[in-house]
């Protein structure tokens, strides 16, 4: 296909374009799902194009086809130009591509991500057999009425190149699973999931991230903690109580209130889809104190098994580890080439597309709160009165990162340092930077986990990334807690 880029770029040029750049991306995924020992979905789908990307006195045009010849990449680069070309007008004469973008990026090479197994070359009924003895032992458990099992494999093949003089290929799997009891009975509808919510853990590696899960073999276990929940105690009701949050939810509370508001186009207000902006404005940037100084979070593309994980960005930038909270401060953000070059930095590689005929967005790489040296059992012994969290179940945060509930499948009280009564409907509320502030001991790394978040929306058109988020339990002083009805 490097006849087709060229000819993308040079018809770029051609057309006047001061800086192009072409993303080919070919992708297939498979997706089973069994729910209540039926197979209700089986289905693999195949989808490759070509987007482009022109800059033209400043402003950017963008446009995709399907159509693999020299022809259709010279009619989409033309389009792309002829967006760019009308931008301009309308915005009046802009910067040239050295002052919006900054220094030139010329990476070459290629990446795969490290597998053991292919997950395609599995077979399609070895799948299924894991998925039907999952689900077949969630069925021995009386409450549970409704269940469900899934997997889902993903081969991506990118090659970008730029008028700049990168390119690169890379090649990106991806391997997920989970199973979902849900239980009925006095009065009450209890979720358990595992290994984690909304359907499924997932991570850019092969079949043997799969059945490391054991899913059959968790499946009874979660489905006898979802009956057990339809008679637990409900969460205390609008409290103030310490809280040691497993890692799994602390994932997901480091995706809402830490990864998005340091996406710099929200900061920025160039982004305001799916609940952004952003508190954490420029100003603030290495001037203030988002948490304790127990909290460090890094966003690293180069964690293995991340979803955040790859090679090079969609603009050409390598994988990198860089610091966005250090000691509690505020220190970095989410870039991309032209956001970064605002603030005079230079970009940390975090511009994603979901797909060839998406135009790249600042998106996480995997976001994670890096570990402490506390044990979990020192931890509980250590508090004298609070609740241990587990699992997400709900969220909703304000459109500034800065409000948040989070609910949990499951609650347990702690009392005088000892694991006591099983909670249900618990719930948790907070503000962004006084929460942050009030995590005093996190746990260390032999408990630390990656999560992969593989349904984060932005943008508009609507984009879905994949991307990751790396937590021990950790606890947390003083939090507001309530009943979630």
């Amino acid at each position: 296909m490097d006849p087709i880029i060229a000819t993308a770029l040079n018809s770029a040029r051609q057309r006047g374009a001061e800086y192009a750049d072409v993303r080919l991306v070919s992708n297939r995924e498979q997706r089973i799902v069994v729910r209540n020992g039926v197979v209700e979905t089986m289905t693999a789908d195949e989808s490759v194009g070509l987007g482009i990307r022109a800059l033209y006195n400043g402003a950017w045009g963008f446009a995709s086809t399907r159509e693999l010849t020299n022809a259709g990449a010279d009619q989409a680069a033309g389009q792309a130009v002829q967006i760019a070309r009308a931008s301009a007008g309308q915005n009046g004469a802009g910067l040239s591509a050295a002052q919006l973008l900054g220094a030139a990026v010329t990476s070459r090479g290629s990446y795969v991500t490290p597998i053991g197994i292919d997950p395609f070359t599995v077979a399609l009924e070895d799948k299924l057999a894991l998925l039907l003895a999952a689900d077949a032992e969630m069925a021995a458990v009386p409450q549970v009425s409704a269940r469900m099992a899934n997997l889902v494999f993903i081969r991506e093949e990118r090659t970008f190149a730029n008028t700049e003089g990168t390119h690169v290929s890379q090649t990106i799997y991806e391997s997920g699973g989970g199973v979902q009891a849900t239980a009925v009975g006095n009065g009450e509808t209890q979720r358990r999931s595992y290994p984690q919510s909304h359907g499924r853990q997932q991570g850019c590696a092969g079949w043997e991230y799969v059945v490391e899960m054991d899913l059959a073999g968790n499946a009874r276990r979660i489905a006898e903690e979802a009956a057990e929940l339809l008679t637990a105690e409900p969460c205390p009701v609008g409290i103030t109580t310490d809280l040691i949050i497993d890692s799994s939810q602390l994932a997901l509370q480091i995706h809402e209130s830490c990864g998005h508001a340091v996406e710099l186009d929200r900061a920025l207000g160039d982004e305001a889809a799916f609940a952004g902006t952003s508190f954490l404005t420029p100003d603030l940037l290495k001037n203030f104190q988002y948490g304790s100084d127990q909290v460090n979070i890094t966003a690293d593309s180069t964690s293995a098994t991340g979803l955040g994980t790859f090679g090079w960005d969609d603009e050409g930038l390598p994988a990198q580890s860089t610091d966005i909270i250090r000691s509690g401060q505020f220190v970095g953000y989410l870039m991309s080439r032209e956001s970064a070059t605002r603030l005079g930095l230079p970009s940390n590689g975090c511009m994603r597309a979901s797909s060839w005929n998406r135009i790249p967005l600042i998106r996480m790489t995997n976001v994670s709160l890096q570990p402490g040296r506390w044990t979990l059992d020192d931890l509980i012994a250590d508090t004298d009165d609070g609740i241990y969290l587990e699992t997400n179940r709900s969220w909703s945060i304000d459109d500034r990162r800065y409000n948040f509930q989070f609910g949990t499948e499951v609650g347990r009280e702690i009392k005088n340092g000892k694991l006591g009564r099983l909670l249900r409907n618990s719930t948790y509320t907070g503000i962004t930077p006084e929460f942050w502030r009030s995590c005093d001991a996190v746990c260390g790394p032999e408990l630390w986990q990656l999560w992969g978040t593989p349904r984060c929306g932005k943008g508009q058109p609507g984009q879905i990334a994949h991307t990751s988020h790396g937590a021990s339990p950790s606890r947390f002083r003083n939090i507001r807690v309530g009943v979630m009805r």
